[in-house]
């Protein structure tokens, strides 16, 4: 029998996504959903430069501690190429995490649990290949920004 393959990551580009005030929409017994706008943003890294369009937005259910995230947005590449992007993944912090990035603290990646999994839609030859991986997202929040270094999984 053949040695299985363990995944490895490559670090394609970070998001630097710009948010604006959460939007409360609805209250049930035991969650809450709401909606993120995003406002704009940057791409940079070594596989793809631009900027995050504005018009998107992150529709979340909160349930506890845990946080279910469902972003839909456009990124514009340097070379003009619009890039649909669908990122989903989850969002978990204590309550004393949660004082803690109200009072504007920095909180590490390690300290709290936000993991995104992006997918891209693009037709463009240039870009094909964001359409054709699979991608995992180390999110972290910023002071009007949700910041997510974006992974290849190899």
């Amino acid at each position: 029998m053949s040695a299985l393959l363990e995944p490895s990551l490559a670090f394609a580009f970070e998001l630097r996504v710009e948010v604006d005030a959460e939007r409360h929409i609805g209250h049930g017994a035991s969650e809450a959903l709401g909606f993120t706008p995003i406002t704009g943003g940057t791409v940079s890294g070594p596989r793809l430069n631009g900027r995050v369009l504005p018009g998107g937005g992150d529709w979340w259910v909160a349930r506890g501690d845990v946080t279910q995230l469902d972003a839909r947005y456009l990124v514009e590449a340097d070379d003009g190429t619009v890039i649909d992007v669908v990122n989903r993944g989850y969002y978990i912090a204590s309550d004393a995490l949660e004082q803690r990035l109200a009072a504007g603290e920095p909180v590490t990646e390690q300290e709290l649990y936000y993991r995104t999994a992006p997918v891209f839609q693009t037709d463009a030859p240039a870009h094909r290949w964001l359409a054709e991986r699979q991608f995992i997202g180390m999110a972290r929040p910023e002071p009007g920004f949700v910041c997510i270094r974006v992974f290849e999984l190899r």
